[in-house]
């Protein structure tokens, strides 16, 4: 017998022709790019240690749908045929899926999913940082049953705190941060009943300017002028206020921090300082901020991305750290008018904000969660073509799809909404389907497109990020926070 003796160039031959034979595909550039993937998945070991900043991202109303659609609409923007194009935010490491249900609803409202997040129990629909035994609209409910928010341990433990919207400050997902309420809609003293206020209820604007935990909060921008001012005065842009009881919560909270800044509009916000501002108020809107679409026509309001990157130079000051929320409010009424494009614009939008934050932190101290309240109805469908503008009508090998009926279509449509009609569908024209106002058709006719109950996506960074795994209830957010900080003593 003779024993043949390899060298190694021969034994490295016979392996990659063994390994060309058994893998033919292996140099198709889609298998070399997922064998790169995978090299640096492999390469991105999970961060074990303790955060020193946690900032909770949450798109309002930004399903997985939304995400993919964006993604499409962004790389198009960019000349590409979209599909194949990457998000900041699909950057993140460690993903999972989040059951938005509430405890009395199938699909959700962002009170209640909001809540879970930042205290860590479910709760009801419509109710802010109070527990599933609160009634909505029952103040007397809601006495003893308050549900302590991150931010609240998290001020307590000497953590700077940010909030930041693009609706107002006291809307649904803002509020949970700082108040607790047995009604969402109580955001003025206007709203809530006699009985409420006899009860010793407040209201949600109150209890923002009254919020004490540790130093409050030292930076906070959005919409929602009109929450804090009496009824018979205007905003510094001619907006009425909504208060019954005369009080200018804006000069209550410069009384109260005398330090601070208050501002109103984009030359305010520019010529505030982080690196010696202690406190800054901003509030750019009697009601939300602009859609992001109609915000780069303006340029009067900051965006998203400014806001971010001016609150983490101020709170990074904080030897401590800090915590902070930065929420797209308006993808969600995007969404419920039934406009898909102004929606995906202000995803982009948020998805450029979490970009920010990304290079501004470090994944070795900052724990960065970006993650949705709900999802909404919008779809994708209609077996376009790859390429295929996102906005326009579906085609496939350049000619138009049609329904049975011979009637064109979008890829995007809505469950319900706005954009149903009554008898026949029209038959649409890509001029007219493309244009930004444009409202999605519908299956079923509602004056707002609703939620969907449908599971929304969590992509995290930095520490305790890898325990986001599976699909999980939506309150557990809080509880990988608390993991990553010990705020929960």
């Amino acid at each position: 017998m003779v024993k043949t003796i390899l060298t190694a160039a021969v034994a490295s031959a016979l392996l990659a022709a063994t390994a060309h034979a058994a893998v033919p595909q292996q140099n198709d550039v889609w298998y070399q790019d997922a064998q790169a993937a995978l090299a640096a998945a492999k390469a991105n070991p999970p961060i074990t240690g303790k955060a020193k900043n946690v900032i909770l991202f949450v798109g309002d109303g930004m399903s997985v749908g939304t995400i993919t659609a964006a993604r499409i609409y962004q790389g198009q923007q960019q000349g590409q045929t979209g599909e194949e194009n990457r998000l900041g935010m699909e950057s993140l490491p460690h993903v999972a899926l989040a059951k938005t249900y509430n405890t009395d609803m199938q699909t959700p409202d962002s009170a209640g999913t909001a809540t879970a997040m930042v205290t860590g129990v479910k709760t009801k629909a419509g109710i802010i940082s109070v527990d599933d035994n609160v009634q909505r609209g029952f103040c007397s409910t809601a006495k003893g049953n308050e549900a302590k928010t991150l931010f609240e341990m998290a001020g307590e433990k000497g953590k700077a705190l940010g909030l930041i919207s693009t609706a107002r400050l006291t809307h649904a997902t803002p509020a949970t941060t700082y108040a607790h309420s047995a009604d969402r809609n109580w955001e003025n003293d206007s709203k809530l009943p006699n009985i409420a206020k006899n009860q010793g209820c407040t209201d949600i604007a109150s209890q923002f300017v009254d919020f004490d935990a540790g130093e409050g909060f030292q930076v906070a921008f959005g919409g929602g002028r009109r929450e804090f001012i009496p009824a018979d005065s205007v905003d510094p842009e001619g907006k009425k206020g909504k208060r019954k009881d005369g009080r200018n919560l804006i000069e209550a909270w410069q009384t109260r921090h005398p330090d601070g800044q208050y501002i109103f509009d984009k030359s305010g916000f520019d010529a505030i300082d982080p690196a010696t501002t202690s406190r800054v108020f901003g509030l750019f809107e009697s009601s939300h901020m602009k859609y992001e679409a109609d915000r780069r026509e303006s340029q009067d309001e900051p965006s998203l991305a400014d806001m971010t990157s001016k609150a983490i130079d101020m709170l990074s000051r904080n030897k401590d750290g800090y915590v902070m929320m930065v929420e797209a409010g308006r993808i969600d009424h995007a969404h419920h008018a039934g406009n898909a494009a102004r929606a995906l614009e202000d995803t982009l939008a948020y998805d450029d904000a979490i970009k920010v934050a990304l290079a501004k932190t470090n994944p070795e101290d900052t724990l960065v969660i970006v993650t949705a309240d709900h999802a909404h109805t919008m779809v994708m469908n209609g077996y376009a073509e790859r390429g295929n503008p996102i906005l326009g009508l579906s085609r496939q090998k350049g000619r138009l799809n049609q329904d049975d009926f011979g009637k064109t279509y979008t890829t995007i449509t809505y469950g319900n909404g706005p954009g149903a009609v009554k008898g026949e569908r029209e038959n649409l024209q890509e001029g007219q389907v493309r244009k930004l106002d444009y409202k999605q058709q519908s299956l079923i006719k509602l004056g707002s497109e609703t939620h969907s109950g449908e599971d929304v996506a969590i992509m995290a960074r930095g520490p305790m990020a890898w325990l986001f795994q599976g699909a999980v209830e939506q309150n557990y957010i809080f509880h990988v926070i608390n993991e990553a900080t010990v705020l929960a003593d």
